[in-house]
């Protein structure tokens, strides 16, 4: 059958890419907090926990609770920690433009986990899409760096987290339908509460002694990053187009080049400062991206 263009809804476009900004603005502040030595475990601690209290909220939405089918809300959770651990390892392991690339794998996984697992047809033009999205961000996050250590624990960690997350995205669109967004979301994130707490032995010192100095800037990393995540996995779950979300949620890679050069100097990063040539390639993908949203958009 030929392929049949669809329309989305303005919230299930304006969301993904609404957070794709503020995901930028959120690493670059967790980024400065990390100057002070918060450390990831610390980091994933403190944004998941104000993360769930972003999303309580929610229980104002209704929905219907499934005690029988609690397992889901809890293995969503599993995933989300999961995930986000993988996210930071990876980075912390090796070179970020080694493991940001690795991690946008994740929108060809979404494509491939929605026709496996949901059973919902991914049309050519998100096919197209996806491939695309996936190109443009490993040439958005090209450095000029010729030594790369720990390539292969890096690249494991990074697909790992990428593999999770288009996972977690799917399971989201196939499951919270039936709890609801006001159910399944705050269930999940009670979830991750607790899951947190197993984190608290890896500290490398306990919260109170991270330097006053950071704390302004996790902060604030935190709740935007709750907030974006709030924004996109609300989206994933109501309007049930996870293929379509990721390519939009991908244009991240666009804006990281953009808000670095505006304003990354405000969080002492000095991503601006490099050559004409790797320039040229991020504004190829920056091309290519563009190219792969219009895919979604008409």
């Amino acid at each position: 059958m030929p392929d049949t263009p669809t329309t989305l809804p303005p919230l299930a476009l304006v969301l993904p890419l609404a957070s794709a900004i503020l995901y930028v603005i959120g690493a670059l502040l967790l980024r400065r907090a990390a100057d002070f030595g918060v450390g990831f475990w610390r980091t994933t601690f403190v944004a998941n926990t104000i993360c769930a209290v972003i999303y309580a909220p929610l229980l104002v939405m209704g929905g219907t609770w499934h005690w029988n089918l609690v397992w889901q809300p809890m293995v969503a959770a599993v995933l989300f920690v999961g995930g986000s651990i993988l996210s930071f390892l990876s980075i912390n392991k090796g070179d970020v433009s080694i493991a940001t690339p690795v991690l946008g794998l994740k929108i060809i996984l979404v494509a491939l986990f929605s026709t496996l697992l949901v059973g919902q047809g991914t049309s050519p033009r998100h096919w197209a899409a996806a491939a695309l999205s996936t190109l443009a961000v490993a040439l958005l996050n090209r450095t000029r760096t010729a030594q790369h250590h720990h390539v292969t624990a890096t690249i494991l960690a990074a697909g790992s987290s990428a593999a999770v997350f288009a996972l977690f995205d799917v399971l989201m669109q196939k499951w919270a339908p039936a709890w609801g967004v006001g159910r399944f979301l705050p269930l999940m994130l009670a979830f991750v509460v607790v899951l947190n707490l197993g984190l608290i032995p890896m500290f490398p010192a306990p919260l109170t002694k991270i330097d006053g100095a950071a704390w302004p800037w996790l902060l604030a990393g935190s709740i935007v990053m709750g907030v974006q995540s709030l924004m996109f996995v609300g989206s994933v779950s109501y309007f049930r187009e996870a293929t379509a979300a990721n390519v939009l949620y991908s244009s991240r890679g666009l804006w990281s080049v953009v808000l670095v050069w505006l304003i990354g100097h405000w969080f002492h990063n000095a991503e601006r400062k490099l050559g004409a040539d790797i320039l040229a390639w991020r504004l190829v993908g920056a091309g290519l991206l563009l190219v792969a949203i219009a895919l979604v958009l008409l």
